[in-house]
């Protein structure tokens, strides 16, 4: 076991070295830098050292190790800006005891809308081809497990796909698939440090090789993450099973732009309703994020859980962000 840390350890390091060399505004397929959980956005999108749900294979694949029951699912929409549509989903599953760890299928999906096209006629001029929709998504596979008590470890791999459509490049061509694709993985440790509620965890997302477009090169939005989560109500002598306090503190270190700080907080009581805030540093337009979940347990022999979570993040040029989520354990 010692070795694999080791090992994990490693190639985190590695990759953040290759991080060091930023590129701004140089990465490609963006969409996978939007969030995806509804809870994690009201928060800030500061998820890497939370823990316990099926959406975490999106942000740490090591947090889903423990997911409360045999079956997690979630599906969410979120309405985002210039009419864009992001949809996603993913089920995570621990098969028996839960001694051969969790597994996890997951996917994203954007739905640009319609674009007017326009191609090349002549030397000089253009003319309209009608209207166009691009797409993008992604479909992968997680895995989690827990070492032992306290470390947990795992991976997500995906395949990731985007296309504008077929055009002529230069007047009296062939058309031309504007089609690119490419494997992407993620990696992902948590650690319960065993002060109270406190754990540590990082991530590693959107680890790619170069992806070729035509004559032009990029890649995808490589982030390395660190971040710490706790019920801060560990540290006052108050009741504690009917509500909790989670505060979440992650530093971000992406390729394509400057680091980024997201504190969140969740309060919840009764198990049944949660306040969410969130605050992202050196983001020009959005900065905060405000959401509200309920959800109820359920005692019977198949149900364990359901809920529903809301996400408004305001911009301060473009129309505000909703996401809406639905949630389902077994």
């Amino acid at each position: 076991m010692k070795n694999v840390i080791r090992i994990v350890i490693a190639l985190m390091a590695g990759v953040a070295s290759l991080l060091a060399q930023q590129k701004l505004a140089q990465t490609g397929m963006k969409f996978l830098s939007v969030g995806t959980d509804t809870r994690i956005s009201a928060i800030g999108g500061g998820a890497t050292a939370t823990e316990g749900f099926a959406s975490s294979v999106f942000y740490n694949p090591a947090s889903m190790a423990r997911i409360p029951g045999q079956v997690d699912v979630v599906i969410g929409t979120t309405l985002w800006i210039a009419d864009i549509t992001h949809g996603y989903g993913s089920i995570a599953i621990r098969p028996g005891t839960g001694d051969l760890g969790v597994f996890a299928l997951s996917f994203q999906t954007v739905d640009y809308g319609d674009l007017f096209g326009t191609e090349v006629e002549g030397s000089s001029g253009f003319r309209e081809t009608g209207i166009f929709s691009p797409t993008a998504y992604a479909i992968g596979f997680g895995y989690a497990v827990a070492l032992n008590e306290k470390l947990s470890i795992g991976g997500h791999a995906r395949y990731v796909q985007q296309s504008i459509g077929s055009f002529f490049r230069k007047a009296n061509e062939p058309k031309i698939d504007f089609t690119a694709e490419v494997a992407a993985f993620d990696l992902g440790v948590l650690y319960k440090t065993g002060y109270k509620s406190l754990n540590f965890g990082m991530s590693i997302r959107n680890f790619s090789k170069e992806i070729r477009y035509l004559e032009e090169n990029f890649q995808l939005p490589l982030t390395f993450r660190v971040g710490l989560s706790m019920n801060m109500l560990d540290l006052f002598d108050v009741e504690r099973t009917s509500q909790a306090f989670m505060l979440t503190v992650d530093a971000d270190h992406p390729r394509d732009f400057p680091e980024q700080v997201r504190v969140g907080g969740e309060y919840t009581f009764f198990d049944m309703l949660s306040l969410r805030a969130g605050y992202v540093s050196e983001s020009s337009e959005k900065g905060t994020s405000f959401g509200v979940g309920f959800s109820k347990k359920d005692e019977g022999e198949i149900l364990n859980s359901v809920g529903v979570d809301y996400a408004y993040t305001p911009f301060s040029v473009f129309s505000s962000v909703h996401r809406f989520s639905f949630h389902v354990a077994f």
